[in-house]
């Protein structure tokens, strides 16, 4: 039976490994191969004040990435111009189109280019030179360019998996240095940094988890029009780990998935609440539309699932482009396996991969000819031909079938029977310490066992609200799209996580209700 300091001891063991625990012990910018050749060159075109270009991504990453640096080019005088491509018109990254379309001398790109080989032929004889800044893993012959930086480089000695927003900050703390620019803090972009950290699914450990737990305080203390405007908008008083997670990260994403990603990168840099608005209406109105497609593309995936196979493999010319990542996503937490979703346009294949637990895309594919893969482990964009989807799917058969997906699956999120008489508002503050929750750092799960229900109520037709005792002690816990109605009187036993829940100034201990057993 875990009482309080037994789930203590349990969180705080996740991180007994940590080594930079604080922002003054946060590796230092030369550390990454690369970065003072780059901070360098970036010091000459400022000092001869050349024709300088941004190439970033349609994610939340890229963008927020694409923000940082030309933000902090504005603070410093540098002239720029931003790209960040259309994932419908330019597809992914720095490609040799994009380059003929740029006046530059030269290029740097953030969150992408770590594959760019084209591209950089393409810089070379137009005699631009080009910086690559990313964080995906670098294929087995690097393109060639001025200076790449990236911590996936196997001579590249940062001691961390981080996002391309990282990698981003980390040369203008290297600009920074290289020019002078003393009394200039890199502390303005926390309140962005920690919003591209956690979208990007990165482990919420060590340093990552430092700068997300300093980068929350930054973005409710941010001045920035574009907070202001969601907290308007949305009626949220305080943002969480969890407002990045289901709130600012979508709306970021909508943008780029179904439209044009640059509405996103104009709504973080407004200057004014009424720019900030105006921006918010398009974004919101483009998540509403994932929202509906999302919904479509899952409906009609769920009819083409065989529950035989190892791997989900689903395709459609129909489907959205913008959506299949998250769709993937869907599938791999609906049936617990790695999931690959496509749309089909002109016999190619193109579209998402998630995976499940421990099970790395990169090494499970990486070594046949038939497809093209690249991104993270965990989560990656995929191509092949119409014609080679039945070889995949033997392929993912025959791979998986060894492996015991659920032993792959994290299975320290449910720490335990819980004492309900330790559910207090302590507790919450002990568990509310240990955020942000994410990859590495899962969010507790806790038993409570042979509870007998009081009262279920139904609140707005997906959601209930259960009154529920045990040792005398009388609780509610709210259960959101709920799978199963107890009867009241009935003895269950629930899954639950327990978090603290600020409304109107008042702080409380809420629990939530993951399954009934």
């Amino acid at each position: 039976m875990l009482n309080k300091q037994k789930i203590k001891e349990i969180l705080a063991k996740r991180f007994e490994n940590d080594l930079h625990t604080k922002l003054s012990l946060l590796p230092k910018p030369h550390v990454f191969k690369d970065m003072q050749k780059a901070a360098l060159r970036i010091k000459q075109a400022i000092e001869n004040k050349e024709k300088v270009a941004i190439v970033g991504d349609y994610d939340v990453d890229g963008i927020i990435s694409s923000v940082i640096l030309s933000e902090f080019f504005d603070d410093i005088g540098l002239e720029h111009e931003v790209k960040i491509p259309n994932r419908f018109y330019d597809g992914y990254g720095l490609n040799e189109e994009i380059v003929k379309g740029l006046d530059a001398s030269l290029i740097i790109t953030v969150d992408n280019g770590i594959s760019a080989h084209e591209a950089a032929l393409v810089c070379e004889q137009r005699g631009v030179e080009l910086i690559i800044t990313d964080h995906h893993c670098p294929p087995p012959t690097l393109p060639k360019a001025y200076a790449i930086v990236n911590p996936k480089q196997v001579d590249c000695a940062f001691p961390a998996d981080i996002c391309g927003a990282q990698v981003a900050w980390y040369l203008c703390g290297a600009i920074k240095a290289e020019c002078g620019l003393g009394d200039y803090s890199l502390m303005k972009f926390m309140d962005i940094l920690c919003i591209a950290i956690m979208s990007d699914m990165m482990e919420l450990v060590d340093l990552n988890r430092v700068l997300v737990k300093e980068g929350l305080k930054c973005l409710n203390s941010s001045k920035r029009p574009c907070f202001k405007a969601v907290k308007d908008f949305f009626n949220k008083e305080v943002f969480d780990a969890s407002s990045i997670s289901f709130l600012l990260s979508p709306l970021l994403n909508s943008s780029g998935r179904m439209d044009d990603a640059s509405v996103s990168f104009n709504f973080i840099k407004s200057n004014t609440l009424k720019e900030a608005n105006s921006y918010l209406k398009i974004i919101t109105d483009l998540n509403n539309a994932r929202k509906d497609e999302e919904k479509r593309v899952f409906n009609e995936a769920l009819k083409q699932v065989s529950e035989d196979d190892m791997a989900v493999v689903v395709a459609d010319s129909g489907w959205h482009k913008g959506v299949l990542g998250i769709v993937a996503s869907r599938l791999c937490r609906h049936f617990g396996k790695p999931s690959f979703v496509f749309c089909l346009e002109d016999n190619l294949l193109q579209g998402s991969a998630r995976s499940v637990g421990n099970i790395n895309l990169l090494d499970l594919l990486s070594d046949i000819n038939i497809c093209d893969i690249g991104g993270h482990s965990a989560a990656a964009g995929i191509s092949l031909e119409y014609q080679n989807v039945k070889e995949l799917k033997r392929i993912l058969n025959e791979r998986l079938r060894d492996f015991n997906l659920e032993e792959f699956c994290d299975n320290d999120k449910v720490l335990g029977e819980i004492d309900v008489r330790e559910i207090d508002l302590e507790l919450g503050k002990l568990l509310d310490f240990f955020e942000p929750y994410g990859q590495k750092n899962p969010r507790p799960y806790f038993l409570i066992k042979n509870a007998k229900v009081i009262n279920v109520t139904l609140i707005k037709e997906k959601n209930l609200k259960i009154c529920f005792e045990k040792n005398g002690l009388i609780f509610n816990a709210m259960y959101f799209n709920y799978k199963t109605v107890p009867r009241v009187n009935q003895l269950v036993n629930f899954c639950v996580n327990i978090s603290l829940n600020t409304y109107r100034g008042v702080m409380r201990t809420q629990i939530y209700i993951e399954e009934i057993y």
